[in-house]
């Protein structure tokens, strides 16, 4: 593949630099200058993005190419900075064991999700994703546990008494999550779908982007691709850095961080509002999709 010429846009604290990651990192972004890294790079499975094909001519090249990327992350993140890891299940053992020289590991969290039907039929299928969550310093990190709460079913739906208090009382009705989260993934005309074949939930990155910083942090993600994590830093008032090697995908962070309409005289839309455009002149046949839907979901 061609180098690509690096290329950057920003506006009110939201930076997107369209090139090589590697390259951009080592380049462009200053040692210990951010906050929050999240990073979900390329898992080596034979993917395709746009016109970058996901698979390295063997796994050794393919670690080789990740270190050096785990190494520049781990440059740019202040002394007090968190670190988000993820890969698939078949990798992680190569990011756990050199991470672990380099960094506390604090969590080895599971991302789980739903099944789309289309599953493995002579194995155990994947249901999820692994997460490393660590800080260069273990006794100085951002952590704001009340930010991301849950529900705690025993004490706030079973409503169950401790006895074992000196003085017996209903459990807490909420918590800190676990390390098992539960986030649906990203489906076709759900509100937040882009075109992309492994979009992450604006859940996931909201946990993580509370948890892990403050109002005015800078968040990184060096393979942003439908730009997730800068558009929920953006919202939750922070500040981001993208990088995308991908043209097409760009366009998703030109228009959905940084409120761009057009680029290069093409009109940036949305899924869901090219969707109503194509179909606006063809409302007989979303009425009877929709009658079609009914029917199903009565006859269920």
């Amino acid at each position: 593949m061609q180098p690509i010429a690096t290329k950057r846009y920003e506006d009110c604290g939201q930076t997107i630099f369209h090139g090589d990651a590697l390259d951009i990192l080592a380049k462009e972004i200053s040692s210990g200058s951010v906050d929050l890294v999240f990073i979900d790079p390329p898992y080596n499975i034979g993917k395709q993005f746009s016109n970058f094909y996901d698979k390295w001519e063997s796994e050794e090249e393919y670690v080789k190419w990740a270190y050096k990327l785990l190494d520049e992350c781990l440059r740019i993140l202040k002394p007090n900075g968190t670190l988000y890891m993820m890969t698939s299940t078949q990798s992680m053992p190569y990011f756990d064991l050199y991470l672990r020289q380099k960094i506390v590991i604090l969590s080895r969290i599971i991302w789980h999700y739903d099944s789309s039907g289309v599953q493995a039929t002579k194995h155990f299928g994947s249901m999820y994703e692994p997460i490393l969550h660590c800080v260069k310093d273990k006794n100085n990190y951002i952590f704001n546990s009340n930010d991301i709460k849950i529900e705690a079913k025993t004490g706030a739906q079973r409503k169950l008494i401790d006895y074992r208090k000196a003085v017996p009382s209903q459990y807490n009705t909420e918590k800190v999550p676990g390390n098992a989260w539960y986030f649906p993934r990203v489906r076709y005309r759900m509100a937040e779908y882009e075109n992309h074949p492994s979009q992450k939930p604006e859940s996931l990155l909201e946990r993580i982007i509370l948890a892990s910083s403050d109002r005015g942090s800078l968040v990184l993600d060096p393979f942003a691709g439908t730009f997730t994590s800068a558009a929920v830093a953006k919202r939750l008032g922070r500040s981001s850095i993208s990088i995308e090697s991908q043209e097409e995908y760009l366009k998703i962070g030109l228009r959905r961080v940084l409120g761009w309409k057009e680029y290069k005289g093409e009109k940036l839309l949305s899924p869901q509002k090219n969707n109503a455009r194509k179909n606006k002149h063809r409302p007989e046949q979303i009425n009877f999709i929709q009658e079609s839907l009914f029917d199903v979901g009565s006859q269920a």
